[in-house]
């Protein structure tokens, strides 16, 4: 009876473990749409999305960045809404659900792919802002060791939580996200008032940022901006819509989840950002050798480094020991569902294309692998080219998955026995629309090659599917 016992209770860990990482979600394990929602927006109130809020509003203006916001919210809030529709009648994560709708068995190695360098990219820039704020608490330098030292007890948190302790991360997170919002608005608040300046002065502040061109060249640029997180949060809408009890739950973590990156978000880190620039400052003119640890040659150099490579810094110089304390419970919820959202794609991955699902938790030990890599090699310092790309390719992948369901299917839930292979319509139209969006995006003739993207997909596969490249069993 014992060993019948400990067999049954290592079946309920690993399947605690799997966490439903190939299969559908079972009706008797979905839940409220309001509870998930806590999940979507929590994993977009982070150090990396306050940074890009506040740079947005650099770049473009406050109000007008602040409209980008509202106008990237809604595009992204229905397109998460429409993919999560499909993974909740499917009952998958996003990359798994791209076998049935879109990509075939093999063909959705590409949403692996996609969603793999979209989700471990963010893991990857908000374990760097983590390394950078902790020197800054610390008066450390950069250095190998240090690297060593904190990546390293980063990444075993990671993983530890990831496998262990998911659910707890998922039980509190209503709790850790009022927590921030909370301490959020309290910094944002000792902001303003150190600033000197009133919420009308600074919410009428105009463009600062120097290389954009026109007002109208900066709003285009702040949307491609703004829409890479949209569209990969729109992906990530997908895997906890698996667990939505109806369309109405998914339309609920959907649009929360927006709203919470793209407008509240965007205005707090404004706020952070702009008003405790001279904060900051100050700090940094009363202790040169904390000064000395950062980028730059002048003091307003390195402030305007700090913005997007040690945003961290900011709350350690407003709240101190409270501010470092705040920057971790921000990054720990967000980089346990990064670790995630990148262990599914990792599993799809190596099943679709090898047969072979060596099990989440390993996955989760190579995604925070791949996401050291891609710290090492300095994404951080590539994010507006990161988010350009991703922009073009989150939106292409959500496309394919929405024109199979809903025009091609018409709202018809795939037959799980006559699946492809490889959905050749799904594939040839992702990569010509990611193609497309990215070269036009990078020669300059439009900055939105986010809505480049959706065009082509939503126009070639259609056509594609019902002319040269229909349906093989």
């Amino acid at each position: 009876m014992a060993a019948k016992t400990a067999a049954l209770s290592r079946t309920d860990v690993r399947a605690r473990m799997e966490d439903h990482a190939l299969t559908a979600v079972p009706a008797s394990e979905r839940r409220s749409g309001w509870g998930l929602m806590t999940n979507t927006a929590g994993i977009a109130s982070t150090l990396i999305q306050l940074a890009i809020g506040g740079g947005v509003t650099l770049i473009a203006g406050v109000w007008y960045g602040i409209l980008a916001g509202v106008v990237v919210a809604v595009f992204g809030g229905g397109l998460g809404w429409l993919v999560g529709h499909v993974a909740y009648k499917s009952g998958t994560s996003s990359t798994v659900t791209a076998r049935f709708y879109g990509l075939g068995l093999r063909g959705s190695a590409l949403a692996s792919l996609i969603f793999a360098f979209m989700i471990l990219g963010f893991l990857a820039l908000e374990n760097a802002l983590l390394y950078y704020g902790t020197l800054f608490m610390f008066g450390w330098h950069p250095g190998l060791g240090n690297a060593l030292l904190i990546y390293g007890l980063l990444t075993l948190a990671w993983i530890a939580l990831t496998v262990f302790g998911l659910k707890v991360v998922q039980r509190t997170s209503m709790v850790l996200l009022i927590g921030f919002l909370i301490l959020t608005v309290g910094i944002a608040a000792m902001a303003l008032t150190r600033s000197g300046a009133s919420l009308s002065e600074l919410m009428s502040a105009g463009p600062v940022a120097p290389g954009y061109g026109g007002q109208g060249d900066r709003f285009m640029a702040v949307l491609s901006i703004l829409a890479g997180s949209a569209g990969a949060l729109a992906l990530t809408d997908a895997d906890f819509a698996r667990y939505a009890r109806s369309s109405r739950d998914v339309g609920i973590l959907a649009v929360g989840g927006a709203i919470m990156i793209d407008v509240i978000v965007v205005v707090l880190g404004t706020v952070i950002i702009h008003a405790g620039s001279k904060a900051v400052g100050d700090y940094l003119g009363a202790h040169p050798q904390v000064a000395a640890t950062q980028v730059g040659s002048s003091i307003a150099d390195k402030v305007t480094w700090m913005i997007s490579n040690n945003s961290g810094a900011f709350f350690v110089v407003l709240a101190g020991l409270t501010g470092f304390l705040l920057m971790y419970v921000a990054q720990a919820k967000a980089q346990v569902l990064n670790t995630y959202g990148g262990s599914l794609a990792l599993s799809n991955l190596s099943d679709s294309l090898s047969g072979r699902n060596p099990g989440r938790a390993a996955m989760v030990v190579v995604g925070n692998a791949i996401g050291l890599l891609m710290a090492a090699g300095n994404i951080l310092g590539l994010v507006t080219s990161y988010l350009g790309i991703l922009g073009v390719t989150t939106t292409a992948l959500a496309a394919v998955i929405i024109a199979d369901f809903f025009i091609v299917r018409r709202g018809r839930v795939a037959d799980a026995d006559r699946l492809e292979t490889v959905n050749w319509a799904g594939v040839v139209s992702v990569l010509a629309a990611t193609m497309t969006g990215t070269v036009l995006q990078e020669a300059g003739v439009t900055s939105l090659g986010f809505l480049v993207a959706l065009v082509v997909v939503l126009i070639a596969y259609p056509t594609l599917r019902s002319t040269v490249l229909r349906a093989r069993a």
